[in-house]
């Protein structure tokens, strides 16, 4: 059903009906609405927090990326009015593209937002979080904000949370002036917000982790390392231009070591950018799926049971690294 906010004002001990909008206050979309949400995202829900705007994707920008305290990703589009039934195609065809961006993605939209790293954003505005048990972006959230509400969308949004189990909602926004110069900006949702934390909370994985080598014959390891090595992904990158060949010219390198290769070959500002990247790439390392890259290179844990450190490649692998990096450059 269609959701109608209105609000009275007692005056003199009567209720006088406030009826006033964005436009008629000389207040604006772009300039004060967004400025709000973007400051104090808490209107979209306790559990989100905004971390890109105006995001590209193949169907183009999307107004806000958010992500929720369970690392699901957040489609948030905004209306100055009605959301009307076609808001909800848009959103999915969103939502599409931007379950297949990687953590390397999501952090350079979030360093363009904020100025921080994805990581580091999240331990600000998140108390209490373990980044050690966040699978970033394993499902999607579908948020659609407006002033009113196209019935059929209404029904929609019903019939896809309680039927499908999709994380979707509608925040409908009421903005009101009083008499004595007051701003007023309340809110009301489709899906109550316990049932919409439920399902997030249902949607938290964690990705299996191993130290444990795999066993590849030469020429299987040779053609994983390769595919691995061309695809796209930063870390994946940052191995093969920074991490290989840096273990090819020593035996081992220390993790402050590393940083400093990472700084001097101009792919971080800093030493604790550094930091943050090869946390990337110690992740990379760790996935049991990714055991052939732990059959080629050797971590050591000196300091801490989580931090990998002594990176070295095994002795019999070396001209195997040596050929897959000739070949690829």
């Amino acid at each position: 059903m269609a959701t109608e906010i209105k609000t009275w004002e007692i005056i003199d001990g009567e209720l006088t009906e406030i009826n006033t909008t964005l436009a008629q206050n000389g207040r604006k979309e772009k300039d004060d609405l967004e400025k709000w949400l973007k400051t104090n995202p808490k209107i979209l829900g306790d559990n989100i927090l905004v971390f890109g705007e105006q995001v590209w994707t193949k169907s183009g920008p999307l107004d806000y990326l958010g992500i929720d305290n369970n690392g699901n990703l957040v489609v948030v589009e905004l209306k100055r009015d009605k959301l009307a039934r076609d808001i909800l195609t848009q959103a999915i065809d969103y939502a599409s593209d931007v379950a297949n961006w990687d953590i390397e993605k999501l952090n350079e939209i979030c360093l363009t937002f904020s100025g921080n790293s994805l990581e580091d954003y999240l331990t600000e505005h998140f108390e209490n979080i373990q980044l050690d048990d966040l699978v970033i972006n394993k499902a999607q959230r579908l948020l659609l904000v407006g002033f009113s509400i196209d019935e059929s969308l209404s029904r929609m949004i019903e019939w896809l949370s309680s039927k499908y189990d999709i994380g979707i909602n509608a925040i409908i926004l009421n903005y009101v002036k009083t008499s004595s110069g007051n701003e007023l900006l309340s809110r009301t949702v489709i899906i109550p917000e316990e049932i919409e934390k439920e399902k997030s909370n249902k949607k938290k994985f964690t990705i299996p982790m191993s130290d444990e080598p795999g066993t590849y014959e030469p020429e299987k390891l040779k053609e994983l390392l390769t595919t691995y090595l061309n695809n796209k992904q930063w870390s994946s990158r940052r191995l093969k231009t920074i991490l290989l060949p840096v273990l090819l010219k020593r035996e081992k390198i220390t993790r402050e070591q590393l940083k400093k290769e990472f700084v001097k070959a101009g792919e971080a500002i800093d030493e604790n950018k550094a930091g943050y990247f090869i946390a990337l790439m110690s992740n990379q390392l760790g996935q049991t799926k990714k055991d052939f890259l732990r059959q080629i290179i050797h971590y050591e844990y000196p300091k801490y049971q989580w931090e990998k450190d002594n990176f070295s490649i095994r002795t019999e692998y070396k001209e195997l690294v040596k050929e897959v990096l000739e070949i690829n450059e």
